[in-house]
């Protein structure tokens, strides 16, 4: 019996796999609002041909409303929703839906408080029975609590140990002082350790509110199918939640430089300054721009002057990194001790290069070409467009920005770059992190 069992649920998840990552039709990007009868918003890319369907949806907060000396409490919380709910303890709710053949996750991250569901089409009605228990009804059960607050720990245990952890949480405790994005969002161990379950219910009563949710659905269903599903699954929400509002900042600590040795042969580096909001008028083409500084991979500068020439890395990036209340510029570079010094020089020497003269003709065209040539690979999967649909809401790009994407990038001109590169590429503006032992580099304070 339990053979069958089991061969009828490996034949589910294959079928699920197969499903997940099939192509898509063309017709896969057309995007509608929807609206359920409750007034819940989502929107929708309807994908008949593959019957699965791929649900993402956030909640403005995250880990910003955690309260002080209990951070982490979002990033436990999104550990546990599926860990019982409802008449379901946590075995039988991790049964119920590998019988399914469901995936459902969540997360907390400094903005928001997310979740994903992932069903074959013709399970969706107990798979949205299963999310709506664990968004109004869950549990937290002392065992369930205690295993996934272990792993929690584990990991923060790990993490001290980790070179690209610790610059990370360096760099932001220093560019945000006393603010919620200078906190680490898994919290620290003895935060994780202080946690309640009266604290995972104050803050589940806090971050799970229909004002501040968006949704997006990929896969098959129709409008008039999902409006009903909507209602039920999150329409015994709160309306509205009271909560304080998180403060406007911008990265301190501009060229300032940070040291923790720490006895490895690489050093690891994370530096950062001042960047661009996703509503700044600017963004496109300071995301051109950073393309081709050091977003691009083996096309770029960074790449060209740091490793193709020098052989001082193996790998070395830039990103722009917009929050919701905060705009930063971020990069990062592993070399030997003996050659940070000469490494980040060399990145300084880039961005002071890029910020006086911008870039050349073909550099910007070939930025354009790359950019609106591999978007169409984020869309070959529907948990990639359900992902991408979150995304543009939550950045209020409007429904008919992926008709508009390409225009607005082929749009940014060379007087745009030079203007944004004056405005963004400062090397006086970073602020450096190193981990490790770099020779010849101490930390400014």
């Amino acid at each position: 019996m339990m053979a069958i069992v089991m061969r009828s649920f490996q034949t589910a998840i294959l079928c699920l796999v197969l499903v997940m990552f099939a192509p898509l039709s063309a017709d896969a990007t057309k995007v509608r609002e929807v609206r359920s009868p409750g007034g819940i918003t989502a929107w929708l890319v309807r994908e008949p041909t593959i019957p699965l369907l791929s649900i993402k949806f956030s909640f403005v907060g995250g880990g910003s409303l955690d309260q002080p000396g209990r951070k982490g409490t979002a990033n436990l919380l999104s550990g546990l929703l599926d860990e019982g709910a409802g008449p379901y303890n946590s075995l039988a709710f991790q049964t119920r839906m590998q019988d399914l053949a469901v995936r459902m996750s969540f997360n907390a991250d400094r903005d928001s408080f997310s979740g994903s569901l992932r069903t074959l089409s013709t399970n969706r009605e107990a798979a949205f029975e299963l999310l709506r228990l664990a968004l109004n009804e869950p549990h937290f059960e002392a065992e369930a609590v205690a295993r996934v607050r272990r792993q929690i720990i584990t990991g923060l245990i790990e993490g001290q140990e980790d070179p690209g952890t610790i610059a990370a949480k360096l760099w932001f405790a220093t560019a945000f002082p006393s603010h919620p994005y200078g906190l680490p969002g898994k919290g620290s161990i003895a935060s994780a350790k202080a946690i309640t379950v009266d604290d995972l219910r104050v803050l589940l009563g806090k971050a799970m509110a229909r004002d501040r949710l968006t949704i997006g659905v990929v896969g098959d269903i129709s409008a008039a199918e999902l409006g009903p599903l909507l209602d039920k699954t999150f329409g015994a929400l709160p309306a509205s939640v009271a909560i304080a509002p998180v403060p406007e900042t911008m990265p301190v600590g501009a060229g300032g430089v940070k040291v923790v040795r720490k006895p490895i042969p690489q050093s690891q580096v994370m530096f950062g300054g001042p960047g661009l909001k996703r509503d700044d008028p600017d963004w496109y083409a300071a995301y051109v721009l950073n393309y081709v500084l050091g977003g691009g991979g083996f096309a770029s500068r960074l790449t060209e002057e740091v490793r193709e020439k020098r052989g001082l890395a193996y790998s070395v990036y830039s990103y722009l990194y917009p929050l919701d209340h905060a705009a930063v510029h971020m990069g990062g570079v592993g070399t030997q001790n003996d050659r940070v010094g000469e490494a980040m020089t060399v990145i300084k020497e880039q961005f002071a290069l890029a910020g006086k003269n911008g870039i050349t003709e073909a550099e910007l065209i070939n930025a354009k070409t790359y950019l609106n040539g591999s978007f169409p690979l984020r869309l070959t999967s529907s948990g990639r467009i359900a992902g991408l649909l979150l995304a543009i809401q939550r950045q209020n790009l409007g429904i008919d920005y992926l008709d508009r994407r390409a225009d607005l990038i082929n749009a940014v001109t060379m007087a745009d770059i030079r203007r944004v590169a004056k405005r963004l590429l400062r090397p006086e503006n970073l602020l450096i992190v190193v981990v490790g032992q770099p020779v010849g580099l101490t930390s400014s304070e």
